[in-house]
């Protein structure tokens, strides 16, 4: 049975940092692309970013302005989601989600989802 759990999330102030986790079971992220979505109150679900099974290139939303890495520890079969100078507009509930495909934003083309974590950016 694949899993996926994201962790980290939490009250954070502005241009504060978290790290969020996505630890996979019953699946070797390694061999997938890994997705991070998010969803605002009130707003549809986005993508953050992605890193690719291959050579684990990464993309990300141009409105994050550099502010979020994605890294993987292939060790702890788990992809991370570093995100720095924190702002409240990043209060979200954030998603990772894997697919065996190509980095992209298209949800439907993920198969796998983790049930999120909570970020509140507030002071």
């Amino acid at each position: 049975q694949v899993q996926l759990v994201e962790s980290g999330g939490g009250l954070v102030r502005p241009g504060g940092s978290l790290r969020l986790s996505c630890a996979g079971s019953g699946i070797t992220l390694d061999y997938y692309v890994v997705a991070w979505f998010r969803q605002a109150p009130g707003k549809k679900r986005e993508g953050v970013g992605c890193i690719s099974r291959s050579d684990h290139s990464t993309f990300y939303a141009e409105s994050l302005e550099g502010r979020f890495t994605i890294s993987r520890d292939n060790a702890k079969n788990t992809v991370y989601l570093q995100m720095n100078s924190l702002k409240p507009e990043d209060t979200a509930v954030y998603y990772c989600a894997t697919e065996f495909g190509v980095c992209s934003n298209v949800q439907a083309e993920y198969d796998y989802w983790g049930q999120g974590t909570q970020v509140i950016v507030s002071t």
